[in-house]
């Protein structure tokens, strides 16, 4: 039951609040001084929502029309006894928490002892501290699985970053013996596998000769602030109906470093390995720069140039084990600028490869994803600036956007296991905060930050070279946010541009 008594209460409490402001607070949306601001925001509004409810669209369409079909099809061949011929599994882990690490190889354990399907396990590790907790957990826990139907194997790398170890663990996948139609699966050492997660997206690649590559359904189990909880709750259904509106193009926008699934025909080559293991970009101002994380981007980015197929798999549940000991707003921009600056360092390249090169509504998501980040923010700026000309104008605003997440969020709960009144609140912080992030990496792709795996950072050059560009990159940035404010400044008549 997604609705409990509290959060519908709650919900009752927050409409009727709005009503109560909608009958009380002047209306200053239709006030002639300020109409083409309303008008502005009205056309912003639809453009987006319009945008927004096209992914709601999609979303249903796959998920009454299209996946119906490809669960049928799979599960006919599941249970016509088809197996893949060898699964490989590369996970990375370093110094994980030894319960995390535990009750993740306990999932993938289990389901290979009930499938029977023939699985070389490959851990990638930085020191022993990994594989003796591994090691020992698999000689009590797996005493019952033959070495023929499942083996494990250490690859332990020397040279530092996780890009470094999934190189390694493909390296030595391409040693031992393998298929085209051989099955791989990457995902980290903190995704717990759900029920039935290898017999619901295994046999998809037997039903379908074109798929090469599939992600599935992630849910949060969250050790940290309840806000935080809520707020990857809120990110996760986001996530469910866009990746089942991009599947009905077969083509998703990420597989997901959790947990994604890949044939061999594509991935056990060198350039798919020196793309994980060395991805850069050449930029005009940062020069050659590598990758830090985001190997999960480069995977896809790579398979998109090759024109592969790849979908979702709403029914198989991988759960994301995230422990939050710092605090929990800084740890959000962090997530922050790592997921943006991957989206946006991959995003141009994948543009560039055009609208032929990909299905056009996909090519199109990449476009809008640099676009939405500045129109995100347009709104509240002319909130503010509406209520300079006509005082009052800003609640009538806030209203505004607290209605509209409501009803963005009733959707939502759809993709979610529960409703949750917070999310309408969480909601626009994400947009805002999220927005102003992209707007800083985009001038500064090159910096990067990943809290796992020791701290990483990338982009913090000493010297006065480097010190030049990131005062360059500040300047681009300041410029771009002042024209932006100068032209809605110019728009609202507070300010007059002589050719404007």
């Amino acid at each position: 039951m997604k609705w409990t008594l509290p959060q519908f209460t709650l919900f009752l409490l927050i409409f009727m609040g709005l009503l109560w402001l909608l009958a009380n607070v002047p209306n200053r949306f239709f006030n002639p001084s300020v109409m083409h601001v309303t008008v502005a925001l009205g056309m912003l509004g639809l453009w987006r929502f319009g945008w927004w409810f096209t992914h709601a669209l999609r979303a249903q369409i796959f998920a009454r029309t299209k996946w119906p079909g490809m669960r049928k099809d799979a599960d006919a061949l599941w249970n016509s006894g088809w197996r893949p011929r060898h699964l490989h599994i590369q996970m990375t882990t370093y110094f994980e928490e030894p319960s995390i690490t535990k009750r993740v190889i306990g999932s993938i354990l289990g389901q290979i002892r009930r499938e029977q399907i023939p699985t070389t396990l490959y851990i990638g590790t930085g020191s022993a501290y990994d594989e003796i907790i591994i090691r020992q957990f698999v000689e009590t826990y797996a005493q019952d699985i033959p070495d023929d139907l499942a083996s494990l194997v250490f690859i332990r790398q020397n040279q530092p970053g996780k890009r470094m170890a999934i190189g390694l663990i493909l390296r030595a996948m391409c040693r031992a013996y393998h298929h085209p139609d051989d099955l791989v699966i990457f995902m980290d050492g903190d995704a717990l596998f759900g029920g039935d997660v290898l017999r619901k997206t295994l046999p998809m690649f037997g039903a379908d000769p074109e798929l090469q590559a599939l992600t599935t359904d992630e849910e949060v189990i969250c050790y940290g602030p309840k806000w935080i909880a809520n707020w990857l709750d809120m990110r996760f259904a986001q996530r469910r109906l866009a990746m089942q509106s991009h599947a009905l193009s077969n083509r998703v926008l990420t597989l997901t470093g959790r947990m994604s699934v890949f044939r061999t025909k594509h991935i056990l080559d060198e350039s798919f390995i020196r793309t994980i293991e060395a991805d850069h970009l050449h930029h005009w101002l940062w020069g050659r720069f590598r990758f830090l994380s985001g190997d999960d981007k480069s995977s896809w980015y790579r398979l998109l140039s090759l024109g592969a197929k790849m979908t979702y798999v709403p029914d198989a549940t991988v759960y994301t084990i995230e422990v939050i000991k710092e605090n929990g707003f800084g740890r959000m921009v962090q997530n922050f600028r790592r997921w943006s600056g991957n989206m946006l360092r991959n995003g141009a390249r994948a543009i560039s490869l055009g609208p032929r090169g990909m299905p056009f509504f996909i090519w199109w998501c990449l476009v809008d994803q640099r676009i939405a980040m500045w129109t995100m923010i347009v709104s509240p700026v002319m909130a503010v600036l509406g209520s300079l000309i006509a005082p009052g104008y800003f609640w009538n605003c806030i209203i505004w956007v607290l209605f509209s997440r409501i009803v963005l969020c009733l959707f939502l709960f759809g993709y979610s296991r529960k409703a949750d009144m917070s999310w309408p609140f969480i909601l626009y912080l994400n947009q805002v905060i999220n927005a102003s992030v992209k707007i800083f990496m985009i001038f500064h792709l090159s910096k990067q930050k990943w809290s796992n795996r020791g701290n990483q950072s990338a982009g913090g050059g000493d010297g006065a070279l480097e010190t030049a560009k990131n005062l360059f990159a500040k300047f681009q940035m300041v410029t771009a946010i002042g024209i932006f404010l100068v032209i809605l400044l110019a728009y609202v008549e507070l300010i007059e541009i002589p050719f404007f």
